[in-house]
């Protein structure tokens, strides 16, 4: 194997190991702040200047559930490294939202632990796909 796929698999590794302490600790952990999505949604309807993280790969985004137009995307796995584009929104809350609500639940921790405010939003994109079309 060479030195850069060696480099990518230890990678991903390391990703993993983080993605998977952080579930570790995630039902005994109260502090990260979540929404349903019927609130998610009202808050959408009331303010067109919501700031929405959506944390899912671009596959997915392409895929049958959909995206939200305004959304923000950045993978949870890329989130680390590009977690400086988000700064702009510091001072907002940001609502944080993947398929199912996982990965905006630990994509949530992490963000929260570095400065910002958000919330992830139970049930995630499936949730939402399934609300907005049975309007």
């Amino acid at each position: 194997m060479n030195k850069s796929g060696t480099k990518m698999k230890l990678v991903a590794l390391q990703f993993l190991l983080i993605i998977f302490t952080i579930n570790m600790f995630a039902q005994s952990n109260t502090e990260v702040p979540s929404v349903t999505i019927d609130e998610f949604i009202n808050l959408m309807e009331k303010d067109s200047s919501l700031v929405i993280l959506d944390v899912r790969t671009q596959g997915e985004l392409e895929g049958p559930l959909g995206k939200i137009e305004k959304s923000i995307n950045i993978p949870i796995q890329e989130l680390p490294e590009r977690i400086d584009e988000l700064k702009p929104y510091k001072d907002k809350t940001i609502y944080v939202i993947c398929r199912t609500q996982n990965r905006s639940f630990a994509s949530s921790q992490f963000l929260n632990r570095n400065g910002f405010k958000t919330f992830y939003v139970i049930g995630g994109m499936t949730e939402y796909h399934y609300k907005s079309n049975s309007k």
